[in-house]
């Protein structure tokens, strides 16, 4: 009988998205990065993340100073507390980016988020989604004898909850803004 012999395995410090101890230590972080807007600043900023394997979870953009055409752009993205500040000083270093917060870091940051919601429902489905969206402040912004659409705005969360609730009662479909946030105070980025 021969012996086959095996080479041992390298050893490599554990990556933080594969280790069970890097997985566990994920945590969500919003970014607000102000830009200049200008064409191919957002695909600079997105190839910043693709080329890196980092997840973009929600993006919003919009031009926020219109005298000095600066927009705002809000990430929402996860991973360790040492990626996510990778992340951080490697868009700090994109031009033509003027600052980036870690509005996770900022405890006073508020996050919002709108969301039309469609449901299908006749007879006790239909006035069951109906009681729901009043507890959720949700508003009808369209109906027919057979569905309804909702707009509903709120933390993630909550919109998630709202969703997960309509689910039984006749989900089809539903459209999301994607998160917008900014830091409570006197103070701007």
């Amino acid at each position: 009988m021969t012996k086959i012999e095996t080479k041992p395995e390298p050893e490599y410090p554990p990556s933080p998205y594969s280790s069970p101890i890097g997985k566990s230590n994920i945590e969500s972080h919003t970014l607000s990065v102000l830009v200049d807007n200008e064409p191919g600043v957002l695909a600079r900023v997105v190839g910043l993340f693709s080329a890196r394997s980092f997840n973009i979870e929600s993006l919003t953009v919009a031009e926020v100073v219109h005298e000095t055409h600066q927009s705002r752009i809000t990430i929402v993205t996860s991973g360790t507390i040492e990626v996510v500040e990778q992340v951080r000083h490697q868009l700090e270093r994109l031009v033509p980016i003027h600052s980036v917060t870690d509005l996770t870091e900022t405890a006073r940051a508020i996050e919002r988020e709108l969301a039309m919601v469609k449901v299908r429902g006749k007879g006790d489905p239909r006035l069951e989604a109906l009681q729901l969206a009043e507890a959720f402040r949700a508003k009808v912004i369209d109906a027919t004898t057979e569905s309804f659409i909702f707009e509903i705005t709120g933390n993630p969360r909550k919109i998630d909850d709202f969703v997960d609730l309509m689910r039984p009662i006749g989900l089809v479909e539903v459209s999301r803004t994607g998160v917008a946030a900014i830091s409570r105070g006197p103070k701007g980025i």
